[in-house]
């Protein structure tokens, strides 16, 4: 049984930072992917950054290149998405998810596991 707890959301100006924290219990880094998706009031879920577990690769949405990174603790079991240069359109439920499967990395309907998600909320 995979479960997948989120920390680390808040309120933030814009400008600001925060870092998501996904604790994984029961899944294995081996192969596939990580990912955190946001959902925005009256939006369909957006993939914002995935992590090929084996390799490292890295995936992000345009909307967030060169602001957010994402990134692993195999040790601690531990996802990490640090978001800098938050803004307001940045503002939604942030969900940590996962998937044994080696393909579509920022798509949400091909992820199996998800988190209970964390909000974040960047005011101008």
């Amino acid at each position: 049984q995979v479960q997948l707890v989120e920390s680390g959301g808040g309120s933030v100006q814009a400008g600001g930072s925060l870092r998501l924290s996904c604790a994984a219990f029961g899944y294995t880094y081996s192969s596939g992917f990580m990912g955190w998706f946001r959902q925005a009031p009256g939006k369909e879920r957006e993939g914002v950054a995935a992590l090929n577990t084996a390799g490292s690769s890295t995936y992000y949405a345009d909307s967030v290149k060169g602001r957010f990174t994402i990134s692993q603790d195999n040790a601690k079991n531990t996802l990490y998405l640090q978001m800098n240069a938050l803004k307001p359109d940045d503002t939604a439920m942030y969900y940590c998810a996962a998937k044994y499967r080696n393909w579509y990395p920022l798509r949400a309907s091909d992820y199996n596991y998800w988190g209970q998600g964390t909000q974040v909320t960047v005011s101008s």
